[in-house]
């Protein structure tokens, strides 16, 4: 072992896939892609997630308690970098990126109909909003295209490095 820079640590830790985070606030729609999320909860699904307060997401975020959550796949990673590199405050992210809003159920903001799935949620727990930007979302429906069999999402390793899903292996399991 070799030490390793507490700097890098979090490239090591990514937790998931990157997604897309949409909210709508005002009849603005805005989406901002987000790497810093976990599930915390089976059911009801809760997953916790980081939305910075320097982020345009957040205000709407915090004002509306809703948002959906829209996973990407491979062949969007330019895209969602894209989209992770600009603001929402002064652009129409999803025209300029030519992403198709879909309206959503339960809540405001849209579903994006280029991703694997989109879920929409509600805000559960603002407890840890203020010190560390963490949200715990509810997600009150789910969708997943049908037409996006086998799909790949892809990872962020930091650095502008991503990695894309890889071979699926099934082991016995007791989980529910």
């Amino acid at each position: 072992m070799r030490e390793l820079a507490l700097s890098e640590v979090y490239r090591l830790l990514e937790p998931g896939p990157v997604v897309l985070l949409t909210t709508s606030r005002a009849g603005r729609d805005n989406v901002m892609a987000m790497s810093w999320h976990m599930m915390v909860e089976f059911t009801p699904p809760l997953v916790a997630c980081v939305v910075s307060d320097a982020d345009a997401s957040f205000a709407a975020l915090r004002a509306t308690r809703e948002c959906v959550i829209a996973i990407p796949v491979a062949k969007l990673a330019k895209t969602v970098v894209a989209i992770g590199n600009c603001s929402g405050r002064a652009t129409d992210k999803f025209a300029a990126f030519g992403l198709t809003r879909v309206p959503a159920r339960r809540v405001a903001a849209p579903l994006v109909a280029e991703c694997i799935a989109n879920l929409e949620c509600k805000v559960a727990d603002t407890r840890f909003v203020k010190r560390y930007g963490l949200f715990i979302l509810e997600v009150v429906q789910a969708w997943r295209d049908p037409t996006q069999q086998n799909a790949k999402t892809i990872h962020h390793r930091g650095r502008g490095e991503f990695s894309v899903d890889g071979k699926t292996i099934k082991l016995a399991s007791r989980m529910p």
